[in-house]
């Protein structure tokens, strides 16, 4: 457990996150909930508004690009 401290921010209260804790992408976005007495702190959470778009763009037969047509080479049987 690591001890911190919150003070003011502008109109906000802003806690120091220790180096030992933090996320390493410094450009995220962070959900931020109170339990109780808890403050519990988490990657938000991506929206999936975009996936309809992006399944949308993919060929009929589910692949994300084009195939050439390729021949098969023939198999031999078990033996």
């Amino acid at each position: 457990m690591a001890i911190t401290r919150a003070f003011k921010y502008g109109d906000a209260f802003a806690v120091c996150i220790p180096a030992a804790l933090a996320y390493e992408d410094t450009d995220i976005e962070l959900e931020i909930e109170r339990i109780g007495d808890e403050l519990r702190i988490r990657p938000a959470r991506r929206s999936l508004a975009g996936v309809v778009q992006k399944f949308a763009s993919f060929s009929p037969d589910g692949l994300p690009y084009e195939r050439d047509d390729q021949e098969q080479a023939d198999r031999q049987a078990p033996s």
